[in-house]
């Protein structure tokens, strides 16, 4: 069979569009994407939600970071079409209401940001962390993986280490979070 649709070559940069649905701090989004967008791209340009930063580009610096169903994901490595019916929390949804997380309280009480540009994706990595750490999952320092993790300074900064800040306030960071940590 020799049909023209056949024999035409693929254009690329035509857009293929997929219809899904994004739980996004708890509200529910009906939305048509790009097959090749991001989750960072979604949140940004189709939601409004700015807090997630794209700082690299390339899943190593942490800015965009967001927790996909309570657990730690990379915003500008994931594509938006795999996370459909997901819930995705963004730095703007950690709040209860108008009362703040404890750890966002703890990042202002400790001066835990300079600039400001990677707190979202600090916020929401410590977040998980912090979760990962109370389900006992051990991180490569932790001394006895047969029992929970004790969050000190060291595992704290293990734990945090896939998150960048290029002001260098990793010492209020890591005070923050352990003022938070059970």
């Amino acid at each position: 069979m020799n049909d023209e649709a056949d024999t035409a070559p693929w254009d690329a940069s035509t857009p293929v569009t997929m219809d899904i649905r994004l739980s996004v701090n708890r509200t529910g989004y009906p939305l048509t994407v790009d097959t090749r967008e991001t989750l960072l791209d979604t949140l940004r340009e189709q939601l409004d939600l700015i807090g997630a930063k794209k700082g690299c580009d390339h899943g190593q610096c942490g800015a965009c970071t967001v927790l996909v169903d309570g657990r730690r994901m990379k915003s500008c490595l994931a594509l938006t079409v795999t996370l459909d019916d997901r819930e995705i929390t963004t730095v703007e949804g950690l709040a209860d209401g108008t009362i703040p997380h404890p750890l966002q309280t703890a990042f202002i009480e400790h001066d835990a940001f300079q600039c400001g540009y990677c707190t979202p994706g600090q916020l929401c990595s410590a977040v998980g962390m912090l979760a990962e750490a109370a389900a006992g999952w051990p991180s490569v320092v932790t001394p006895d993986v047969s029992t929970s993790p004790r969050l000190d300074d060291h595992e704290i900064r293990e734990r945090m280490s896939g998150n960048l800040c290029r002001c260098g306030a990793y010492v209020n960071i890591v005070a923050a979070i352990g003022e938070v940590a059970p």
